[in-house]
């Protein structure tokens, strides 16, 4: 989990430097997204902390049944919350992105960043209860890869990607965090997938 807190960092740590380039006011609006975008993350890392703890508790005891069901309603719940956040932060991340500025040309273009961050509300609640599963399965080693292959595989490359487009607007530059949890959840899903099958009961010819 640290080291997935790391990757993220990292990877908007690139992605600031790179918007550093377009200018004073995009590079103070990603500044200021990115302070809106750690306090909407809170609801979803405390999915992924329950849900590895609830995980870990239920495989201990023998019970990997209660285990997915707990995957399944953590799912629900955290994608009920971030529909209601992605909404909310595509149409007015203007009023959230003020709270941090006052400049009306900064939260313009904060605005612009956090409408890709709304999509990726909708793909978070999937990914970060993915992992919290993953992590009471001790399957550590798995979430440490997928991060990679999102944070390196994907953001970065889809970052410099766009950032050598003509004109690039924040938004384009945004959406390769939604990008990167997408593949990510993929993964996660082909690793469900995968265990599933291991654990299904072989009956022989």
């Amino acid at each position: 989990m640290a080291l997935q807190e790391f990757l993220v960092g990292t990877s908007f740590l690139v992605i600031q430097t790179v918007v550093n380039t377009f200018g004073i006011v995009a590079s103070a609006g990603i500044g200021v997204g990115e302070k809106v975008c750690m306090f909407i993350m809170l609801v979803p890392s405390a999915y992924m902390q329950s849900m590895s703890a609830f995980v870990a508790q239920n495989m201990g005891a023998g019970n990997p049944v209660r285990a997915k069901k707990a995957l399944g309603c953590g799912i629900l719940t955290a994608f009920a919350a971030g529909a209601v956040m992605g909404i909310f932060t595509f149409f007015h991340g203007d009023l959230l992105a003020s709270i941090f500025s006052k400049d009306a040309q900064v939260i313009a273009a904060s605005h612009d960043y956090l409408k890709a961050y709304a999509v990726d509300c909708l793909l978070t609640p999937f990914l970060f209860c993915f992992m919290g599963y993953y992590n009471g399965c001790e399957k550590t080693l798995f979430v440490m890869l997928q991060g990679l292959i999102g944070a390196f595989g994907v953001r970065i490359p889809v970052v410099y990607l766009v950032s050598r487009l003509e004109d690039p607007s924040l938004f384009q530059i945004g959406l390769a965090t939604p990008a990167s949890s997408a593949v990510q959840i993929a993964l996660c899903v082909g690793m469900f997938a995968v265990l599933q099958r291991a654990s299904s009961p072989r009956t022989g010819v």
